[in-house]
């Protein structure tokens, strides 16, 4: 099972199991004990790292305080044996919820002093929520020993398994998040708005050797762990950055620090804090006691946030705090309040993203002094308008807000990237595409006509710092309005024609192709536009053209990817492939390079799936075949078989098109046979319905009544009906064998898709492989000319049937309905009141006089 496999299981299973535990709360279980059995996972791999088998293991008792001051050295913490969470597991119907209480009461009592603000306290939450889990004892060790063997096969040996967690860790905390309503704010920022920033963020830091990022809300920590794999990857050492985060709740606080723990992220790199990020600013204090001469002032190369909109905070006191020299944000609106704390924290060369709503854009009083201190201090980079329900548990538009403290250039870039976006259920998301998008005119300063701008600081001091985004952009598709000439004589208007000038200048010769006339107004050469246009050399060429830049792809994919399957890393290819994608196509006009970027991702999710189980468990993963197991009321029961890596229909697809075209045969026969039956009912008249054998309505034979029938009539019907009758019974043997037929059939198709399976050599493996990730991949890329192409017809054609009618058809045709009408109400005949009102309608109507 992949990650995705197993988290979807997870999750499908905690949410039945959470009953009516609210999903907000539910989360701090089911994340504790995950947590709980990555630390005691963590802990037996470290120690067997260190020579200790699984004899020495089972000694760990809290008594020996010298084993314990040694792993407390080696992990940071200690776990006895009998607290572990593989002991939870053997205990079976021997295990009682006072296990778990147990265990964490002693987890607490035996944490490293140098880890405590790492560690202490990360277990508050589960261990006073247990008794949620049930009314008495006895409910309680039910809903926990559930919880524990759902989540003991998420995998944890090694670096590799990061990942696998950390995306289950990820996937649940978005489904409890699109669960929880309005709650969802408090503790998760949707992971393509964190891609995005975190790109951004990355972007800047390329080439820095030591990193510092903080999250000052930081609620379940994802925000800070996507920007630092972004930056990792662009770097190369995951442990040369440091993660800082703060959190007002205590509960989404101890989120934070299992989070990032749990990602691999070493505990001396992790600084986490509870407070209040703007009545109790970061400064880090080694010792309560002595803070004066512990102070130490946080500065960082990055800052990202998603703190809670427009809520109340207490400006008071707070006009000599250096956070906020720019103004004071008002006191029902800590907007521009968490903005000013990030960027007080930034280091010179640093820089910051962080979610706002709108209204920081343009609102005045205070929130207008600081927003023009930003501009006319150069900090704002950009601002990115996202679209709006985009967020769990509130449906506002925002915006990511970019800044720095040190910029050369004072103009500002805007983004409305408000229509970019796919709908998936009930929110909107940000597609690979779009993010894409929106992270290449952020980092080039680019402006793209409806999408971006850069905006020069005297535009905006014109607009008296007003920076609402559409001030200067204009997103709106303009809607071409009725050119009155065209409406009364016809004719395309040739203004209404320059819109399509980019198809133009690719095609030249097809304008004249599909108009004639030299004036303002053309008229339409040909009714069959498609046909029209697939015929023009020039559009054959464009599509020929896209072919031939994109021929390359396959053999380099199959080279890296399939050829090199152990050792390509899946993360990193992506991004190389999409820029080798773009490179061969980069001289093909008219299609969109991020269409070709979607698709590639659109398919990289399932073969990075494949990728990461074949580098665990080698080639034999592909000719790995599973028991299909599907949920029934008393737990799980295998229904079949599936492939690890190959879909069974995708195998019969590719290796047994014989066993497949008998079976689609067979089929056939049986939608023959149910048309044959349905003919016949449909020609008996009422005698023959209701007869022996057939019901009242004429809709269906009954078996029974039929066989009887039948037997009575014997080998000599005396009737067409009875000849009918015969025919169906025959018909309703066939179709019953037929039917047996085809199960059995599709068993044996099963069971020898299996053996396939099984069979491959390394050579089909690769081979069944190519065909699995890079021909579908090729093929969806193919298609892009020619919806190119089809976009332009459908245009073209509306251009068209608009002018196609003039006023005059419309006139003549009311015209002749009219005197259609008049002429009807000529044949009327009724009383005298009658045909006087006839008469006069006729008469309105241009008929006879009254």
């Amino acid at each position: 099972m992949n990650k995705q496999q197993l988290a979807a299981k997870i999750w499908a299973s905690a949410n039945q199991m959470r009953s009516k535990i609210e999903a907000n709360e539910y989360k701090d279980y089911i994340l504790g004990f995950i947590f709980y059995k990555f630390l005691s996972e963590t802990e037996v791999q470290r120690l067997k790292r260190r020579d200790f088998t699984d004899d020495d293991i089972k000694t760990l008792v809290e008594e020996d305080q010298e084993m314990v001051g040694y792993v407390k050295g080696e992990c940071g913490y200690f776990i006895a044996y009998k607290d572990l969470f593989d002991s939870w597991v053997a205990k079976r119907n021997d295990f009682d919820i006072s296990d778990v209480r147990d265990a964490l009461s002693a987890f607490n009592r035996n944490i490293d002093p140098a880890r405590k603000r790492v560690f202490s306290g990360i277990f508050d939450t589960l261990q006073t929520g247990l008794s949620k889990l049930g009314t008495d004892a006895r409910s309680q060790t039910k809903a926990a020993r559930d919880l524990i063997y759902l989540i003991k096969d998420i995998p944890m040996d090694n670096r590799q398994d990061y990942d696998v967690l950390g995306f289950i860790y990820e996937y649940l905390i978005s489904n409890f998040a699109a669960n929880a309503g309005k709650k969802a704010g408090e503790f998760y920022t949707p992971h393509e708005v964190s891609q995005l920033m975190s790109e951004i963020v990355a972007w800047h830091l390329a080439g820095r050797e030591k990193i510092q990022i903080y999250d000052p809300t930081s609620g379940s920590g994802s925000l800070l762990i996507n920007i630092g794999k972004a930056v990792a990857r662009r770097n190369g050492d995951p442990d040369s950055i440091r993660y800082f985060a703060q959190e007002l709740k205590q509960n989404t606080y101890n989120l934070t620090r299992m989070n990032l723990v749990m990602r691999g992220i070493l505990p001396d790199n992790i600084a986490v804090r509870n407070g209040d990020t703007l009545e109790d600013d970061w400064p880090w204090f080694d010792t309560d006691e002595n803070k004066e001469e512990t102070y130490r002032p946080l500065f960082v190369d990055a800052v990202v946030s998603n703190p809670p909109y427009s809520q109340n905070w207490s400006p008071e006191g707070k006009d000599t705090d250096p956070r906020f020299k720019y103004g004071l944000a008002p006191k029902s609106k800590a907007d521009y309040a968490f903005l000013l704390h990030d960027l007080y924290h930034l280091r010179p060369d640093g820089i910051m993203c962080i979610v706002l709503p709108h209204g920081v854009l343009f609102r005045g009083g205070e929130e207008e002094t600081i927003r023009t201190n930003l501009v006319e201090n150069h900090h704002i980079r950009a601002i990115v308008g996202l679209p709006a329900n985009i967020f769990f548990g509130t449906g506002i538009p925002t915006i990511i807000m970019v800044l720095q403290k040190q910029r050369a250039s004072s103009d500002i870039l805007v983004v409305d990237a408000s229509k970019h976006f796919a709908k998936e259920g009930k929110n909107n998301v940000l597609r690979a595409s779009d993010i894409r998008r929106i992270v290449d005119v952020v980092t080039g300063d680019k402006t793209v006509d409806k999408f971006s701008r850069l905006v020069p600081i005297d535009e905006v001091r014109a607009n008296g710092y007003n920076l609402n985004i559409p001030r200067y952009v204009d997103s709106s598709e303009q809607e071409q309005g009725w050119d009155i000439y065209a409406t009364m004589f016809g004719g395309v208007p040739e203004k209404e024609l320059d819109a399509l000038d980019e198809y133009w200048s690719v095609w030249p010769s097809l304008k004249g192709e599909l108009y004639e006339g030299d004036g303002p107004y053309l008229q339409p050469r040909t009714s069959d536009v498609a046909r029209t246009v697939g015929e023009n050399a020039e559009v054959a060429s464009f599509v020929q053209k896209f072919y031939e830049a994109l021929t390359p792809f396959s053999a380099e994919m199959r080279s890296r990817l399939v050829d090199g399957v152990m050792d390509v890393d899946a993360v990193s290819e992506e991004e190389r492939l999409a820029q080798s994608l773009e490179a061969m196509i980069a001289d093909v006009p008219l299609v969109d390079p991020y269409d070709t970027y979607q698709l590639l991702d659109d398919a990289w999710q399932g073969i990075t799936n494949d990728v990461e189980t074949i580098q665990s468990e080698g080639l034999d993963a592909v000719r790995t075949v599973d028991p299909n197991m599907v949920p029934k009321k008393k737990g799980e029961v295998q229904d079949g078989w599936r492939g690890r890596i190959l879909p069974f229909e995708f195998v019969q697809q590719r290796l047994l098109t014989a066993d497949l075209d008998a079976i689609s045969g067979m089929e056939r026969r049986l939608s023959e046979i149910s048309d044959e039956l349905s003919e016949m009912l449909e020609g008996f008249d009422e005698e023959e319905r209701g007869s022996d054998g057939v019901n009242e309505d004429g809709t269906s034979f009954i078996p029974n009544e039929l066989k009887r029938a039948v037997r009575v009539i014997g080998k000599h019907p005396e009737s067409d009906f009875e000849e009918k009758l015969v025919r169906a019974q025959s018909l309703l043997d066939e179709e019953k064998n037929v039917k047996k037929s085809i199960k059995q059939a599709r068993a044996a198709l099963e069971e020898r898709t299996r053996e396939t399976v099984e069979s491959l050599d390394d050579g089909q493996c690769l081979e069944m492989l190519d065909a699995k990730w890079v021909a579908p991949l090729q093929e969806s890329l193919r298609a892009l000319p020619q919806d190119v192409v089809d976009g332009f017809v459908a245009r073209v054609v509306a251009l068209n049937e608009k002018y196609s009618t003039t006023y005059s058809d419309v006139c003549d045709d009311i015209d002749d309905a009219e005197k259609g009408l008049a002429d009807m109400l000529g044949n009327l005949t009724g009383s005298d009141y009658d045909m006087a009102g006839v008469r006069e309608l006729r008469h309105l109507l241009g008929g006879d006089a009254r």
